[in-house]
């Protein structure tokens, strides 16, 4: 017999209630939420995209955590220390936090600095294949190129050694991938770490059934307190289904059967909302509706190499061309009719609005001006397009009603474009192949820091060996880029951050579209839970009353 895509979900909600004998069921509070996409591993060294990394995030902590504001602040670490002018970071952890218990530490264990060494040494260490390596890639190495700079001067005191400065380093140890695992699990199970996942974090592991629902018990020897002195976390379970069509995951949310949604679908973006953005009048009241900036930048690049083959004799070497194309489209009436409003128009630079810095005064970049659009084709040889060659954009299926509305615009100032759609997979090997002039693009943030965005244009980063795909190469841009990287101070930083974007915006390699927005719809029942730019979903704070929808 095939159950509904709900059912088994509930089957093992059933399970964990009639499994649980210290309480009553009904007492019991679940916070439960479905994963379209799925969960492929809980290993943190392999948490790669938002599924893994919330899960993981439940398990397992690190050495610092980020706020809401996504601000490092203590989590094992009670303290830190930045010196040698950012070379060294050095680590007082808290001596009260213990692993879960588990059969080959059935008392738990106590976590120490030499956990953090192996964790780490875990990460960079390619017979373990982490997608995370990166993460570590400033840490000091030796003649062979092996990581030798994460250092356990004694049980409560980490220090993490730089072969070069990098301000960033802080807040990337927030990231999944440094989070602390236990060396004789691991060891136990081998690659089968990833389904018998051990850590210190507010839940433990119970069950997983791969592509029908995980899990997770709280943790009842969880080291952290609210601010009332009160032991985390208040729920006693969350439970994760894995139904892989979001529209009948929006109906069980809407049903009740779920308590938390992320993100807006197609199937379901003209019910729930109006072209404004705003939630329709059936469902005020219902349920919360939440947006956040999200730390994702959509942006059309434009390669300006012009050593190589394929620019010879394009109009896009011409930066006036670049900037028409620029200012010849209306960002806003895009977003607005495209989108629902869910994205912030990109007129600013490539660093989006919810980076610390950039999130109340953003860099000026292109608003619609066809006007200055003209002015600047008249420049360029091209009075109202006459004369102008047709020039290719490349994107996907999933923009192509972005570019559809772009083309017609720049059609009205004699822009002519030759759209070109591809396969997402064969579109992101193209453009690392540099085998397309004009291409659809994104950037989601690893890390909130605006170095992560303005790294895709410093030419020590050229594609195919970094992310800089356009090719973008500027003696002025990468002179700020190295003195950026030497400061320590943040506000001085920020201030040389957004005279980089500045500029780099000014020369026009890339065509911002917009900045996602992060949108959360959740129960009323559901209390506590923060909305963030990176939306991660910390659910130690969290509450579920008995309050009815």
């Amino acid at each position: 017999m095939r159950f509904p895509p709900i059912v088994p979900f509930c089957l093992l909600l059933l399970a964990f209630a009639c499994n649980n004998k210290q309480n009553k069921h009904h007492d019991k509070s679940v916070f439960r939420y479905n994963e379209s996409s799925g969960i492929t591993s809980l290993d943190p060294a392999f948490s790669s995209n938002q599924a893994n990394i919330w899960a993981c995030n439940y398990l397992f902590n690190g050495l610092i955590q980020l706020d809401k504001t996504l601000q490092p602040q203590p989590c094992i670490a009670r303290s830190w220390e930045v010196r040698q002018d950012g070379l060294s970071y050095l680590f007082h952890l808290r001596t009260d936090v213990l692993f879960h218990r588990h059969p080959d530490l059935p008392t738990g264990r106590k976590v120490v600095a030499g956990d953090f060494v192996y964790s780490f040494s875990r990460i960079t260490d390619e017979k373990t294949a982490s997608p995370g390596s990166w993460v570590f890639q400033s840490v000091r190495r030796n003649k062979d190129g092996i990581t030798n700079g994460f250092i356990a001067i004694n049980d409560s005191t980490l220090e993490i050694l730089l072969d070069k400065p990098f301000p960033p380093m802080l807040g990337l140890l927030g990231c999944s991938y440094g989070a602390v695992v236990p060396k004789e699990i691991v060891e136990k199970y081998g690659k089968d770490f990833r389904k018998h996942p051990v850590g210190t974090g507010p839940f433990i592991f119970h069950d997983w059934i791969e592509r029908t629902a995980l899990i997770l018990h709280r943790n009842n020897t969880y080291f952290e307190k609210d601010s009332e002195g009160k032991s985390l976390p208040y729920l006693d379970a969350i439970m994760v289904s894995f139904i892989n069509d979001k529209q009948t995951a929006f109906l069980e949310f809407i049903k009740g059967n779920l308590d938390f949604i992320s993100g807006l679908d197609a199937s379901y973006k003209d019910d729930l909302l109006t072209i404004n953005g705003q939630l329709k009048p059936k469902y005020t009241g219902k349920f919360r509706m939440e947006t956040a900036p999200y730390l994702n930048t959509e942006y059309l690049g434009i390669l300006v190499d012009t050593t190589l083959p394929i620019m010879a004799g394009n109009p896009l070497n011409d930066i006036r061309i670049r900037q028409a194309i620029n200012y010849g489209f209306d960002r806003t009436r895009m977003i607005r009719y495209l989108r629902n409003g869910m994205a912030t128009p990109g007129i600013y630079g490539m660093v989006p609005p919810g980076i610390p810095g950039f999130d109340t005064l953003p860099v000026k970049g292109y608003d619609y001006n066809p006007a200055k659009a003209l002015e600047l084709l008249k420049d360029a040889g091209y009075p109202n397009g006459k004369g102008l060659p047709k020039i290719t954009m490349s994107t996907t299926h999933a923009y192509q009603d972005l570019c559809e509305f772009m083309q017609g615009q720049l059609a009205d100032i004699g822009i002519r474009i030759n759209l070109e759609i591809n396969q997402a997979a064969q579109h992101r090997q193209m453009v690392a192949k540099q085998q397309l002039t004009f291409f659809r693009g994104s950037w989601l943030g690893d890390y909130a820091d605006a170095e992560n965005y303005l790294a895709l244009f410093n030419s020590a980063n050229k594609a195919p060996a970094g992310p800089n795909y356009t090719h973008f190469a500027s003696p002025v841009f990468d002179q700020l880029y190295a003195k950026a990287m030497q400061e320590t101070n943040p506000d001085i930083r920020t201030t040389l951050y957004k005279e980089m974007d500045a500029y780099m915006m000014q020369q026009s390699p890339v065509i911002v579209l917009y900045y996602d927005k992060v949108l959360r719809l959740t129960r009323n029942e559901i209390q506590g839970l923060d909305i963030n730019s990176m939306n991660l979903l910390t659910l130690k704070q969290v509450r579920k009353t008995t309050a009815k929808n």
